[in-house]
């Protein structure tokens, strides 16, 4: 199946103050800190978790097309690819890399962190600013609303189509966010992760259910069958949903990952990843 991906440039990204799509109150797409001198991102003068290791986490499962056989370390999929590309880029060989699992839903926690950055599609939004530090964005997606391909909702036209719709997403994810911004009918549905919305979906349970759009088009091609993807939502005020790395509220850390997302952007890279892992053939219309 060929598919495609509407995805904001990510070189225009840094010049706009971005919204997180239909999400948590957001306007800011930035950490608050500005990019350290580069002699202050030497590798045996950053404050790591563990000396010369840079600890990355992400969730477990890990899914497509973010990582590749639920195997973060394997360099394969867009979110472990970036994560090598940015671990490089301050300065660290891959055998000096090491994951760590961590839920999605407690990443964005308050409190300390027993890793250095978490990778794993959170969106950055104002609410969660409060309680840790994000990295400039290093992808922009859109929500998108999956239903079966015989489903009456499947030909829908706009968002206020929905709102009779029963619509279910991951908990604690901007997925969620943007059903709740939708105002439906009845409550939307929790799961704890995109796979058992996926079941839900598959059964019956739900007439759709909303993810990334990145994730939608995996889980339409590998995990659902007769399902379709019936839109994406359009972005709140013009803006893009953004991503970024998670960092530890007030991480000395944070201005050198910036400092590594920003060169990384600049020249090219995170475009020839976004490329390579996410990009298709296939229009998805907007939902207005």
């Amino acid at each position: 199946m060929k598919r495609s991906l509407l995805a904001v440039p990510l070189a225009l990204l840094l010049s706009v103050a971005a919204a997180c799509g239909p999400a948590d109150d957001s306007d800011d797409a930035s950490s608050d800190s500005t990019a350290g001198a580069t002699a202050d991102c030497a590798v045996d003068q950053l404050p790591l978790v563990k000396s010369g290791t840079l600890t990355i986490a992400t969730d477990d499962p890990a899914f497509e097309p973010w990582f590749v056989d639920n195997d973060p370390s394997n360099g394969k999929g867009f979110e472990s690819a970036v994560a090598y590309a940015v671990a490089e880029q301050m300065g660290f060989e891959p055998d000096q890399v090491a994951w760590t699992k961590v839920p999605f839903n407690t990443s964005y926690q308050p409190g300390k962190k027993a890793f250095d950055f978490d990778i794993n599609q959170i969106s950055i939004t104002k609410d969660r600013q409060q309680a840790v530090d994000f990295s400039k964005p290093y992808y922009s997606a859109a929500q998108a609303i999956i239903v079966r391909s015989d489903s009456k909702f499947a030909d829908a036209k706009s968002l206020d189509d929905f709102r009779t719709a029963s619509l279910g997403a991951q908990i604690g994810t901007t997925s969620l966010k943007a059903i709740e911004s939708l105002e439906t009918q009845d409550a939307p549905l929790v799961y704890d992760d995109t796979t058992k919305a996926a079941l839900a979906l598959a059964n019956g349970q739900v007439d759709g259910i909303v993810a990334d759009l990145p994730s939608a088009f995996y889980l339409v091609a590998a995990e659902l069958e007769d399902a379709t993807i019936a839109g994406q939502f359009d972005f709140d005020g013009g803006e893009p949903e953004q991503f970024g790395l998670l960092l530890e509220k007030g991480s000395e850390l944070t201005s050198c990952v910036d400092e590594a997302v920003t060169a990384l952007t600049e020249d090219g890279t995170l475009a020839d990843l976004e490329q390579e892992w996410l990009a298709e053939s296939q229009d998805v219309p907007v939902l207005k």
